[in-house]
C-alpha cells in the first residue's frame, strides 16, 4: 500500500524456487495490499537478532539502530542519510561507526548494497545465502528485491560458456513503478 508518511510505495519481495515464474509474479512486487510496515521492520529485527545470536555475533545498539533505519521504508537509503537520522537520536556519531556498523549487516547478510545509488535496503530473506536481482523505480525510489535462482544460473552458465570467472554479480534494473505509472508521477 502507499504510504503517506514518506511518499513511497511498499513492497513485498518476490522468491521465485521453480521455473514458474511468470509475467503477473514479477509484477506483483509492485502491487498495492495491506502492510504495516512497523509490523515488518519489527520482524526484520527479530530475524536478526536470532540470526545474529545463531552465528554467535552481537547485534550493538548501533547495529540495531542502524538495521530499523535501513528498514524504515524499502526505499534505499545512503550511509550519510543513516549518518544524519543517527546523529537526531545522539550527538556524537562519525561516518566510521555507521560504515562499520553496514559492513557487518552485509557481512551477516542483513542487507544489501544497492550499487548504482551507493545505498543499502533490507535483505527480506536473510537466512538464506542469496544473489538478490533489484527493480528500481526511477519515479518514487521503491527497490523490489528478487530471488530468481534462474538469472543467477544463466549468468553462470553464459559465463562459463565464455571462460570468465566471475567475481561479483550485480543486477540492478531501473524503471517505473506500476504505482508510479498510473499516478503519472
Amino acid at each position: 500500500m502507499h504510504n503517506p508518511d514518506n511518499n513511497i510505495m511498499l513492497i513485498q519481495p518476490i522468491h521465485v524456487k521453480d521455473d514458474s515464474m511468470s509475467k503477473e509474479s514479477a509484477i506483483s512486487a509492485f502491487v498495492e495490499h495491506d502492510h504495516d510496515h512497523n509490523a515488518c521492520r519489527g520482524e526484520a529485527l527479530g530475524r536478526a537478532e536470532m540470526i545474529c545470536e545463531a552465528r554467535g555475533v552481537r547485534l550493538t545498539e548501533t547495529r540495531r539502530r542502524v538495521l530499523e533505519h535501513v528498514w524504515r521504508g524499502h526505499k534505499p537509503l545512503g550511509a550519510y542519510e543513516i549518518l544524519d537520522m543517527l546523529r537526531d537520536e545522539r550527538q556524537k556519531t562519525a561516518p566510521p561507526t555507521v560504515y562499520r556498523a553496514l559492513d557487518f549487516l552485509l557481512e551477516h547478510g542483513l542487507i544489501h548494497r544497492i550499487e548504482s545509488l551507493n545505498a543499502f535496503v533490507g535483505c527480506t530473506d536473510p537466512e538464506t545465502p542469496h544473489r538478490a536481482q533489484f527493480l528500481i523505480c526511477e519515479q518514487c525510489g521503491t527497490t523490489a528485491e528478487l530471488n530468481d535462482p534462474r538469472i543467477d544460473a544463466a549468468i553462470s552458465e553464459q559465463a562459463q560458456i565464455a571462460g570468465f570467472s566471475v567475481n561479483r554479480r550485480t543486477i540492478e534494473v531501473e524503471g517505473v513503478c506500476p504505482h508510479c505509472t498510473a499516478t503519472g508521477a
